[in-house]
């Protein structure tokens, strides 16, 4: 499979990085983005100013404001937000070619539907070939090329495996997966459960309510990915555990950030307010709740950030009632 150019939808931070990386390793590289500011950013001054200051970037980087440019690429990554993905695909489906990759790298669960971001691709370019991207990395660390490790996941070995050399180098190592619903349920599910960690911080809880609410979460997270086919090694991987640890352990999480915030006492329509990047697990929460609603799964950290978001719980009404909870068997 020839992959030399990598085509970027998504000019934010992480679609930003990743059009880095695939310069750093040596791949050509054009991303998308709606913002004249940001494109003329790319290409005039080698830098993203709004979403990823303070980082310089490849020169030989390009942006375009056109579709139809990433089409050209060999191989696309779609690093658009998780809600806008069923959108931006139907746009770029007339200029795509049969067969022609499509790697997802949004995290979330499309609102509308409960559907993961592999099956509403399925359904908008249904003659690319998918995959998925996945893990514990922030934007910050890939782009300045700092060592990061990630899944991706294919259910075709030899697509995986072609795809994990022409993206990866030596800093940004890949693991082939064939769990792509597994890979992209970690990445959803985990953004949820970082605002719960954030909040934990925000209340000044503690390192010890920290640690129990990430294990717990976790649990939360198996049981949820199991009921819906997923594989248990992938959730103890990278795209899994790797990911939870990371986003609910940083500041620099913009879920973990975002329920420190409401832990301080800030209300949500503020925070969103003063952001200008995506924050995945507000828009998520409401899926994971449902869809496990459905399979009978018990969420109860996802119940409560899902009723905090959604205004329907205060925050420490939710805490009181996590802690209110019956004492069971761990598992």
């Amino acid at each position: 499979m020839r992959l030399d150019s990598i085509g970027v939808i998504g000019g934010g931070a992480w679609g930003t990085a990743l059009a880095q990386t695939v310069r750093l390793a040596g791949r050509s590289a054009v991303i998308w983005a709606r913002e004249a500011e940001v494109v003329d950013d790319i290409n005039t001054r080698h830098v993203n100013s709004q979403f990823l200051p303070g980082i310089p970037l490849d020169p030989g980087l390009r942006a375009t404001d056109n579709l139809a440019d990433i089409a050209q690429a060999d191989a696309i990554l779609m690093v658009a937000p998780a809600q806008h993905i069923r959108t931006v695909a139907a746009e770029l489906r007339p200029h795509l070619k049969n067969g022609q990759p499509i790697i997802n790298c949004a995290k979330g669960i499309e609102r509308t539907t409960g559907k993961v971001m592999g099956e509403v691709l399925a359904e908008t370019v249904p003659d690319a070939l998918l995959a998925a991207l996945s893990g514990p990395s922030f934007a910050a660390d890939v782009a300045r090329g700092l060592p990061t490790a990630l899944t991706i996941a294919c259910e075709r070995e030899d697509v995986g495996r072609d795809l994990a050399e022409a993206l990866g180098y030596r800093h940004f190592r890949l693991y082939w997966s064939s769990d792509r619903l597994g890979v992209e349920l970690g990445g959803a599910v985990k953004n949820v459960l970082a605002i719960a960690a954030g909040i934990v911080a925000g209340k000044a809880l503690g390192a010890s309510a920290h640690a129990a609410l990430v294990a717990r979460g976790f649990a939360e997270l198996r049981r949820f990915a199991a009921a819906y086919g997923a594989q248990p090694q992938t959730m103890m991987g990278l795209s899994g555990l790797g990911d939870l640890i990371l986003t609910c352990g940083s500041p620099q999480s913009r879920n973990m950030s975002l329920g420190r915030e409401l832990g301080e006492g800030r209300t949500l329509d503020d925070i969103l307010g003063r952001r200008r990047s995506v924050t995945e697990g507000v828009w998520t929460a409401a899926a994971v709740t449902k869809l496990a609603r459905a399979k009978g799964v018990e969420m109860p950290i996802a119940e409560a950030v899902h009723g905090i978001v959604e205004g329907h719980a205060a925050v420490d009404d939710a805490i009181a009632a996590l802690l209110s909870r019956p004492f069971k068997a761990e598992g």
